[in-house]
């Protein structure tokens, strides 16, 4: 097939064989954004790159991850007119102070768990709507919401490379998974979401039969009985299994400045 310029990267995911494409292409996104906001090319002197780092801030995933990039003084820029922007807010919050609707008297004799997304006072739903932004995953979402829509015109196309790499592979992560049979929904007709259930619902069951086998050899190893025998492909499975359940790379190095 002949590749454009950006089907190149999801075709080159699907090439490195890895337990999810969409953990590659993540990863190399989220790095990309980190570069981009912290790195070299110093985008956060830019006036229009700070007023969306001040905005929306970053989530405590990525402000870790910023810490241990390297570029301090970066992150101290950023962080100053950052929380400049929150004081002034938090401010305009607390002079506008009002609490949310009480909880009836039925619902304080059921004693049940407060529901976190209840109407509450407006400085704890504002609090609340701060740790769900960040400038990194508004990047990262927006450019992986692309490759998902690559993804389904690829497959729409139904080209041997693609294909073949599809039904070669060893399935997804399971958060991924559920991005694509939701984006199915939205980008495919209703053959083609049936087409693409029959490759990827056997496809992921055989795949975490095979992750389950290695964890079972993994700790067999452990047994004195087998301490000789083969590792066979479960030396690394602990990692590989933690991506295939919940996404990423646990086992990865942090990224840092180069």
């Amino acid at each position: 097939m002949k590749e454009q310029l950006y089907t190149i990267p999801l075709m080159d995911a699907f090439r490195e064989k890895d337990e999810c494409p969409f953990c590659f292409i993540h990863r190399s996104l989220e790095q990309h954004a980190i570069d981009f906001t912290l790195g070299s090319g110093a985008s956060y002197m830019e006036d229009d790159i700070r007023f969306q780092t001040d905005k929306a801030g970053f989530c405590k995933d990525h402000y870790q991850k910023m810490f241990l990039y390297g570029n301090r003084l970066g992150s101290a820029l950023i962080l100053e007119t950052h929380l400049k922007k929150l004081t002034k807010d938090l401010k305009e919050q607390m002079e506008h102070y009002s609490t949310g609707d009480k909880p009836s008297l039925l619902g304080r004799l059921k004693k049940s768990a407060p529901d976190p997304e209840a109407k509450t006072n407006n400085v704890s739903t504002w609090i609340r709507m701060q740790n769900k932004s960040c400038y990194i995953c508004e990047q990262i979402e927006t450019t992986y919401e692309r490759y998902l829509a690559t993804f389904f015109e690829l497959f729409k196309r139904n080209e041997d490379e693609f294909m073949d790499l599809l039904k070669n592979g060893k399935g997804f992560c399971l958060p991924h998974f559920g991005d694509l049979l939701s984006g199915a929904e939205r980008y495919l007709n209703e053959k083609d979401q049936a087409r693409l259930r029959e490759i990827l619902f056997p496809q992921m069951i055989q795949n975490l039969e095979r992750i389950t086998g290695d964890v079972e050899w993994f700790q067999k190893k452990f047994d004195y009985q087998f301490k000789d025998a083969d590792w066979k492909d479960a030396k690394d499975v602990v990692q590989r299994a933690m991506q295939k359940a919940g996404s990423g790379y646990p086992a990865d190095p942090p990224y840092i400045q180069k």
